[in-house]
């Protein structure tokens, strides 16, 4: 049994991962995502680049055994719902995507993208003054079934009762480093003036 001081381990991943995400909030602040349209759809660009790159995670076998509401969590599809609404080209893929992590790296990634939904709560409420909404072109930041909060909630509690091995704990970290890391190149790429079609 854990001691009680021992801080759960969704709590030492909000720690670990504090410089990465205030590194990719400045980041996201600085393109503006919702003073224009045009700015925006970058911003679902990227979101899908992420989102599309999770969906074989979201499906695993292995991780719905553990989570199973788990493939009705993602929202690659609804991101790129979005990008229709926005026409917007639906991006390639850019090299470098998470492949066959392990179970615990890949619980890292989805803490990571499953926490993001916390955050759209009021990026969903910016989008609106850009006439979008949970049914056109910001349907990504859309309140899941069941409730945000509940959403989270569950996931965690399931996250922190996992017996796991120190080299677990370790890869369960990497993961979630990882995983903001990679947004962070997403949302450069989205906004790049070489992603400009030609």
């Amino acid at each position: 049994m854990s001691t009680p001081e021992k801080a759960l381990r969704s709590q030492r991943l909000n720690q670990i991962t504090h410089e990465p995400h205030s590194k990719l909030d400045a980041l996201v602040k600085a393109h503006a995502p919702f003073e224009t349209r045009a700015n925006f759809a970058r911003f679902v660009v990227a979101q899908y680049l992420f989102q599309s790159e999770l969906v074989s995670l979201y499906n695993d076998a292995e991780l719905t055994a553990i989570v199973p509401d788990l493939p009705a969590r993602c929202r690659a599809e609804a991101a790129e719902a979005d990008l229709a609404d926005l026409d917007t080209e639906v991006p390639a893929p850019v090299a470098g995507a998470v492949k066959n992590p392990s179970k615990a790296r890949a619980l890292g990634w989805i803490f990571v993208s499953e926490g993001s939904k916390l955050g759209a709560a009021f990026l969903i409420k910016r989008a609106v003054a850009l006439e979008l909404s949970e049914t056109f072109g910001a349907r990504h930041l859309g309140e899941p079934e069941g409730g945000r909060a509940e959403g989270w909630k569950s996931f965690v509690r399931t996250l922190d009762s996992l017996q796991f091995s120190a080299e677990e704990e370790a890869e369960v970290e990497q993961g979630a480093i990882d995983a903001f890391n990679r947004f962070t190149v997403l949302l450069e790429q989205a906004y790049s003036t070489e992603a400009e079609p030609a």
